[in-house]
């Protein structure tokens, strides 16, 4: 890490030199050809092309000639990030108070999460949503996938000249975090990129170290008739974490001692125990057009046919280890060390046809066969009776997707059924937008899913003896019924409300008793269950910035209200976020600078806890926490394409003299701490 801390060190000065205030010139290959100076034109010189050279001839004896050869300009819009669903989006070089949110470990907006002390670890789920889950079951583990890309992670990229982008943050004590990408074109329609993410952080407490590293390569091609294109992606992830258990004696955080203001003298619960991430995938989709009448393409979508086809292949496993036995987890455990995997294999294929029309719209019917096999290494025989090794079979679906541009109303949904399969049942989504001027936009959307649980609810194997069930027969689809409303204005803000009924909801709880609770076995009796009644579920998040002058604050609220028989879904009821900035350019225009304070503040509520063994949350209702303040200072800055980041986190622990600062029970969140770093973008 040392290393590669230092390529980097040396690749940022050397660039420095090099780097432009723009995007970079075209190939002064053109020329203006003139016969006489006297008829010279006239030419002018902007951030984006450079002067034309200009070649002068002596006059012959013919009628003067003037032939003049287009240049070529190259814009930011000529730098383009296609995601997933094929939503195209401009590279932005700016600075703003959202970049200021998102320049973090995930690289997205986290306000509706905690983050544990040290980066490369779990995030607590502060706010709810539904609806938005893989249509099949997943491996689990869902508490240390947060860095883990999955297909729809993946951008592709279409680039005038090769374009690199470099993220780089300090992290917590012996370690940096950096993500690098480097995009570029063979042709204009032959694109790849190449993009690594790599991070190690000891972080504060014992056994507290974490690392990752997630390599992408992708590529897009076109040929020059337009009717064939194709696109995938190879990404190799590795994600490793040491597991601590939390505090082992909360007093010796809470008492605010000078003899443990040193985190790492702080006793914890294990310093034997690691979990591990590794997967690998590949992906590709293409498409054929059959046909493309384009006599109306000037009053909407032209007429076409296409056929096309997707197809991905993955492999990951989830590991837990630990070299002798501990009762946090269990007594008699079946053999130690501890030596827990879980391996899951899929292969999807989706074949679809899609027509669209200026009258119709672009309606799409596909159908997919999805295969799966989930498994351990041994049969397990109990006096239940015996406990398969895997679960392997095959999912057979069919659906379809539409979508209709009426000019300011737009409409677009899709539809899944599985025909077979014991795994899933079916998906709807629609949702209409209306654009009703400049400044207002309204949104609104249904959602209604039927699936099973993730793969370790169904089933799980573990050298303690605990952690051992199958649920196939028990356990039935969790059904999600969805609405949802939103209003963008550039006048009141941004307003979004939605609302959940959820049957069937299934969750991880712990069955220990107040004794076991106290001998510190509560982890011990954790296993999965599902909620015979209905949850209902609301959530109303508004954000809108206030601005006067060089002054702006920003405010984001989210109000969550559960209803339920039994208490297994718990949230904060208020959760807010509060920014006071400044902007102002300074040096004469060179330099552009932000700097204020945010305030995130979240209601207290039975914060779920933390099971290492399976890397999932798991219910508790026996103490809450929350109701305390999170401040940060910052100040960013933006020279050229670069934009570079200063942050002193969670600095109001400089006056707390009895520490209760917590992302899960005995997990503390982390210390008053300044971390620094950078975005730069470069073209060549």
């Amino acid at each position: 890490m040392r290393i590669l801390f230092f390529a980097l060190f040396f690749l940022l000065s050397f660039s420095l030199f090099a780097q432009q205030d723009s995007i970079p010139p075209p190939k002064e290959t053109d020329s203006i050809v003139v016969e006489n100076d006297s008829i010279r034109p006239k030419m002018e010189l902007d951030s984006l092309r450079s002067r034309d050279s200009i070649k002068v001839r002596k006059p012959k004896l013919r009628r003067p000639k003037t032939v003049v050869q287009q240049v070529d300009t190259i814009s930011i819009k000529d730098y383009k990030i296609i995601s997933y669903a094929r939503d195209t989006i401009i590279l932005d070089t700016s600075l703003t108070i959202h970049k200021e949110y998102k320049y973090n470990y995930l690289r997205t907006d986290d306000f509706e999460l905690m983050p544990f002390e040290n980066i490369g670890r779990p995030y607590n789920t502060l706010g709810r949503t539904f609806g938005r889950d893989s249509y099949y079951p997943r491996l689990g583990a869902s508490a240390i996938h947060s860095n883990y890309f999955e297909v729809e992670d993946i951008n592709y990229y279409n680039v005038a000249t090769p374009m690199t982008e470099l993220m780089f943050k300090t992290t917590l004590e012996q370690g940096q975090l950096l993500d690098a990408l480097l995009a570029f074109n063979f042709s204009k329609r032959f694109s790849a990129s190449i993009a690594y993410k790599g991070f190690r952080s000891l972080g504060k407490y014992r056994f507290d170290q974490t690392q990752a590293g997630n390599f992408r390569t992708t590529f897009a091609y076109s040929n020059e008739k337009g009717n064939y294109a194709i696109r995938g992606h190879i990404a190799a992830q590795d994600l490793e974490a040491e597991e601590n258990g939390g505090l082992l004696v909360r007093e010796q955080f809470e008492g605010g001692e000078d003899e443990f203001s040193d985190r790492s003298r702080i006793d914890v619960q294990f310093t034997d125990a690691n979990n591990r991430i590794l997967g690998k995938r590949y992906y590709f989709d293409h498409q054929l057009k059959l046909f493309n009448v384009k006599k109306d393409s000037t009053k909407g979508l032209p007429t076409s046919l296409s056929l096309g086809h997707e197809f991905t292949y993955e492999t990951k496993f989830y590991d837990f280890t630990q070299t002798a036995q501990n009762s946090a987890f269990g007594d008699d455990p079946f053999v130690t060390p501890i030596e827990d995997r879980a391996r899951l294999k899929t292969m999807f294929n989706k074949v679809s046809a899609e027509f669209s029309n200026r009258i119709l719209g672009r309606l799409t019917g596909t159908a997919s066969l999805y295969n799966y096999n989930y498994f351990f290494n041994s049969l397990l025989q109990t006096d239940e009776g015996i406990i398969p090794n895997k679960l392997e079979g095959e999912e057979l679906s069919i659906g379809g997707t539409y979508f209709k541009d009426l000019g300011r109303l737009s409409l677009q949904g899709d539809v899944n059924y599985t025909i077979t399969g014991d795994l899933t049942g079916n998906t709807f989504n629609a949702q209409v937008d209306y654009q009703l001027n400049d400044k207002i936009r309204i949104t609104g959307a249904i959602h209604a899913s039927s699936r099973m649980p993730d793969f370790n609810f169904l089933l799980y194997q573990s050298d303690y003896r605990n952690y051992n069930w199958l649920n196939t027969g028990a356990f039935e689809n969790q059904q999600i019924q969805n609405i949802r409303f939103g209003l963008d204005s550039k006048l009141l803000g941004k307003l979004e409300a939605e609302y959940s009924a959820i049957d069937n909801y299934t969750y991880f709880q712990s069955t220990a008793s107040q004794d076991q609770i106290d001998a510190g076995q509560e982890t011990a009796f954790v296993k999965p269950f599902q909620e015979a009644g209905t949850i209902n579920h609301l959530r109303v998040k508004y954000f809108k910035e206030l601005n006067w002058r060089k002054w702006a604050l920003a405010n984001t609220v989210l109000y969550q209200e559960v209803t339920q028989d039994n208490q297994v879904m718990n949230v904060p009821q208020l959760l807010t976020r509060n920014t006071l900035y400044y902007s102002n350019d300074i040096f004469k225009k060179a330099m552009f600078i932000q700097t204020g304070v945010t305030f995130k503040y979240f209601t207290s509520y039975n914060m779920n806890a933390y099971n290492p063994l399976l890397g999932e949350f798991y219910i508790q209702n026996n103490e809450e926490f929350g109701a305390y303040p999170l401040l940060d200072f910052f100040i960013n800055a933006k020279v050229r394409q670069t934009r570079i980041y200063l942050k002193a986190e969670h600095f109001n622990t400089l006056f707390s003299t009895e520490p209760k600062y917590y992302s899960a029970p005995n997990y503390p969140y982390r210390d008053f701490v300044i971390r620094f770093g950078l975005v730069w973008n470069f073209f060549s």
